[in-house]
């Protein structure tokens, strides 16, 4: 190896390495595309309509202190108000009060009577 076709080839490797870049990132984006595509094969969206009955996941902090672990890990039912936007939903108790805040669908259940 001399002096001059060393400066060559890192002449060269220089001139190459935005191909090079450009090539990475292409691969990255396919291959991130088909994590998403095969992930999202197995994505069920959760849709209610405007009066369904629903169940709402149970929290560490909404749970009973004193259940333990066999606590339930659903509460209510609970009745679909109001849609506020994809997938999230205001809710009514049976009583009639509505809840505070509106819910995620991936945290609500149908309840079937």
């Amino acid at each position: 190896m001399t002096e001059e076709r060393n400066q060559a080839k890192l002449i060269h490797n220089l001139d190459t390495v935005e191909e090079l870049r450009e090539d990475a990132k292409m691969r990255m984006t396919a291959y991130q595309q088909e994590v998403a595509r095969s992930f999202n094969k197995n994505v069920r969206a959760r849709v209610f309509k405007l009066g369904d009955w629903v169940l709402r996941k149970v929290y560490e902090n909404t749970r009973e202190v004193s259940a333990g672990k066999l606590a339930p890990n659903w509460e209510g039912p609970y009745e679909i108000i109001k849609v506020v936007g994809s997938g999230a939903y205001i809710l009514r108790n049976t009583e009639g009060k509505e809840v505070q805040r509106s819910w995620n669908a991936s945290h609500l259940k149908l309840y079937h009577f």
